[in-house]
C-alpha cells in the first residue's frame, strides 16, 4: 500500500521471481529512472554459471557480495575459495576493491549469485575479502519492547573500519514477525535495501516516511536522506536485507537520528502496553 506521493516510485519491484544469467541492473549512479532518486550508486545482481570467469578492474569502487553458491577468488596476487549456502544462516562473504583493481572470480558451483555495488572513488582502496571469520553479529533490540524488534545486524564495513571506502555495507537478518531498522531512523545519506525471504511467497512491509510497501523476493527500496524508514517481516517468514549507503562528500555515514516519537522504545525499563490477561 501506499500514498499517492512521488515517494511512491522509491520502490523498484522484482524484474523476475528469480534472476537470469548474467548482470541484472537495479540502479545507476546519475540515473534517477529506477527507483526515482540517484543513489549515486549502480546496484545489480550477477549471477553466473558453472566455470564462468569474470576478469575486471572497473573503474569504480566496487563491493561483491556474495549471496550463494562457490566461487574462486583471485585478488592481489592470492587465491581463495568462498562458498554461502543459505545468506539467514552464514554470515556474508563480500569482495572490496578499488578503481582500476584487478580481479578474477570463477565459478566452482552450478550457480553463483552476487549482489554488486559500485561507486565512484579516487582514493586508493587495499583490496580486501571479508570472511564469516573476520566479521561479528549485533543482536540489536535484545530486552527492548517485549523483543518485538530483535534481529541480527551484520555490518561489513563503515566508515570507522574503512575511512577511505565511499560505501557502507551490511546486512540484517529480520526474523519472522518482528521489526529492524526500528525504531524509525533517518540520515544525510542515500541507502538502498535489497530483499530476501525464507520461502519465495514471503513477504513483508517497509516504511519510507508515510508510505508503507508490501516488499517481496528480489525488490529493491532506494532511501533519500532524511525520510525515516522501518521494517516488519510477515510472521512464519524471515526476511534478509542487504544494505548500503553513499557517503556524501564532505558528510560521511557515521550513524543515524531516531525519529523523536519513538525514541521511548529504547529504554529497556518500559516495554510498552502488555494485555492484562497475560
Amino acid at each position: 500500500m501506499t500514498n499517492s506521493n512521488n515517494r511512491s516510485s522509491h520502490f523498484i519491484p522484482a524484474p523476475a521471481p528469480e534472476f537470469g544469467a548474467g548482470y541484472t541492473k537495479i540502479t545507476k549512479a546519475g540515473d534517477s529512472s529506477s527507483g526515482g532518486l540517484d543513489t549515486q550508486m549502480d546496484f545489480g545482481i550477477k549471477v553466473q554459471s558453472l566455470g564462468e570467469v569474470i576478469d575486471e578492474a572497473s573503474a569504480k569502487e566496487s563491493v561483491w557480495l556474495l549471496i550463494s553458491g562457490e566461487a574462486k577468488i583471485t585478488l592481489d596476487g592470492a587465491e581463495q575459495t568462498v562458498k554461502r549456502d543459505s545468506i539467514f544462516n552464514e554470515a556474508p562473504t563480500a569482495i572490496h576493491v578499488g578503481p582500476d583493481t584487478p580481479i578474477r572470480i570463477e565459478s566452482l558451483s552450478e550457480k553463483v549469485e552476487w549482489a554488486v555495488t559500485r561507486t565512484t572513488n579516487d582514493r586508493k582502496l587495499k583490496p580486501t575479502i571479508y570472511t564469516p571469520d573476520t566479521l561479528s553479529p549485533e543482536f540489536r533490540g535484545t530486552g527492548l519492547v517485549q523483543d518485538a524488534c530483535l534481529r541480527n545486524v551484520r555490518l561489513i564495513f563503515d566508515y570507522d573500519t574503512n575511512p577511505e571506502a565511499n560505501l557502507v555495507i551490511g546486512e540484517v537478518v529480520n526474523y519472522p514477525g518482528r521489526w529492524s531498522s526500528y525504531p524509525p531512523h533517518h540520515h544525510d545519506q542515500p541507502e538502498i535495501y535489497h530483499y530476501r525471504f525464507t520461502k519465495p511467497q514471503g513477504y513483508g512491509h517497509a516504511e519510507l516516511g508515510d508510505d508503507v510497501f508490501k516488499v517481496q523476493q528480489n525488490d529493491t527500496m532506494v532511501i533519500p536522506p532524511q525520510l525515516d524508514h522501518a521494517q516488519v517481516s510477515a510472521p512464519g517468514y524471515g526476511m534478509w536485507y542487504l544494505w548500503v549507503i553513499r557517503h556524501i562528500d564532505g558528510n560521511p555515514y557515521t550513524g543515524f537520528e531516531f525519529t523523536k516519537d519513538h525514541e521511548w522504545t529504547l529504554n529497556a525499563n518500559d516495554q510498552g502496553w502488555k494485555p492484562e490477561d497475560q
